[in-house]
């Protein structure tokens, strides 16, 4: 299908970067809906299960009611015409590359997407699961509670983390695979019941209030797999990164990681595990024995600033961690310098909300609706190939796939973009694509004050 015209768009690159505090008052359309951007961003305030920890101004009301201003993606949908997929119409002038196609369904904002071969699963907050092939709906399913903040395939299961604090297990029928059943929760009611007994099992979490261990009291913000080593890894609102068992959901570890929401989880090379946080820090951990106990330590802290952690992702291949924040910029560290901060990506107006990568390229989606492509030359320099527009919403997730009718020599990707305009845009990028107007990443110094004074020596 021929990309749709106008779906990738050039425009001048701003490098003015105004606070995080600004923008919030800059547009305020765009924070009136306490649900609609639910990521944590600024600091040291109290968590709810019901609302962003962070988005929330304090001059605007905490909910779409009442509030004096209209966000633009409340409005009625623009894809109502065709409830569920949009084809592109021709357009020569942009070859294959572009916008491919549009999967619209008018039940709420999209919050979480995973592809696996021909199968895409999106997530929103209807507490709907919606499964696509060849951009036509192929399944769905629903959970009892929780809006669903994040999905990973773990072989023929789903995992999925909600709002509720509780994660979920799926698998597709073996004799109907668009029909799809819950297999499980984390943690178990075994496991809660059993643990429930001891008082040692308890922690406290406010004044007068214990909650056990095993369990997340307040959002499921991330999750992330360790396939090789059969581990299941999930950040929370509650400031707590948990280790999973895939094969029997047991809770093996639950570790105090951060001071504030934990926005984003990511395995990485070297056994390493990445956490970005509310609280503007990012930090890495090891699982390795210590004494009788194998578990997961504190390596290093990357990055300390006063903005909000927002998206992380490894480039498995170079061995290379970005973090998106609040303010806008993706920092990145590379495995080669030993961790050493590598540079920054300027490239969008308001905060980075989510981050994916994969071969030589990265992709930024932002709070200004726009998705950046980068792509990773020799030495670590970073130049922007182009500027995905068209989205009506901030974009919020984002899944990377190959594209399997690449030409040898010209390597293709598939890119979802998911959307608080309620949509999943279908992009298709090449790796090849020439440089966007000379545009290269500014490279730090080593005497950056962003840089982490400690190194990990791999």
């Amino acid at each position: 299908m021929r990309p749709e015209r106008g779906g990738t768009m050039f425009a001048e690159l701003s490098t003015h970067r105004p606070t995080f505090g600004s923008l919030l008052h800059s547009d305020p359309a765009f924070f009136s809906n306490q649900e609609e951007v639910d990521d944590s961003s600024n600091r040291n305030s109290p968590i709810s299960s019901n609302m962003s920890p962070r988005y929330y101004n304090g001059s605007t009301p905490p909910s779409g009611e009442g509030s004096p201003y209209v966000s633009p993606w409340n409005q009625p949908s623009p894809y109502t015409k065709s409830p569920w997929v949009i084809p592109s119409p021709v357009n020569h002038s942009f070859s294959k590359d572009g916008l491919v196609g549009s999967l619209a369904r008018e039940e709420g904002h999209v919050y979480s997407l995973a592809a696996s071969g021909d199968l895409l699963y999106t997530g929103s907050d209807s507490k709907n699961i919606r499964v696509w092939n060849n951009l036509k709906e192929f399944a769905g399913f629903k959970s009892n509670s929780g809006l669903v903040k994040a999905i990973v395939i773990h072989g023929d299961k789903i995992f999925t983390g909600h709002q509720d604090g509780k994660i979920r297990v799926w698998r597709a029928s073996s004799r109907n695979p668009s029909a799809y059943k819950r297999v499980g929760t984390v943690p178990t009611l075994k496991d809660y019941v059993k643990s429930s007994v001891n008082p040692k099992n308890y922690v406290e979490v406010r004044r007068h209030r214990n909650v056990l261990r095993i369990k997340h009291f307040d959002a499921v913000s991330c999750l992330s797999l360790n396939e090789a080593r059969g581990l299941l890894y999930s950040g929370s609102w509650d400031k707590t990164l948990k280790v999973w068992r895939t094969s029997d959901y047991k809770c093996l570890e639950s570790i105090n990681a951060h001071d504030d929401a934990i926005n984003s989880v990511v395995t990485g090379f070297d056994s390493l595990v990445f956490t970005g946080s509310a609280d503007g820090t990012v930090k890495v951990w090891r699982r390795e024995l210590q004494g009788r106990r194998t578990g997961h330590f504190l390596v290093q802290t990357l990055l300390k600033h006063e903005n909000a952690v927002t998206a992380l992702s490894v480039n498995q291949e170079s061995a290379v961690i970005y973090c998106g924040s609040s303010d806008g910029l993706v920092n990145f560290w590379e495995r080669e310098k030993h961790l050493s901060h590598g540079g920054v990506l300027r490239g969008h107006k308001m905060a980075v909300l989510c981050l994916a990568s994969a071969g030589n390229l990265v992709f930024s989606g932002s709070a200004d609706k726009s998705i950046c492509v980068w792509r990773r030359e020799a030495g670590g320099v970073h130049i922007c190939l182009s500027v995905l527009t068209g989205h009506g919403g901030p974009v919020k997730c984002l899944a990377v796939e190959e594209d399997r009718e690449s030409d040898k020599g010209d390597q293709h990707w598939i890119v979802y973009s998911g959307s608080l305009d309620k949509s999943v845009k279908v992009w298709r990028v090449s790796e090849n694509a020439p440089e966007w107007r000379g545009y290269q990443s500014p490279r730090l110094s080593s005497s950056s004050p962003t840089q982490s004074k400690r190194r990990y020596h791999g």
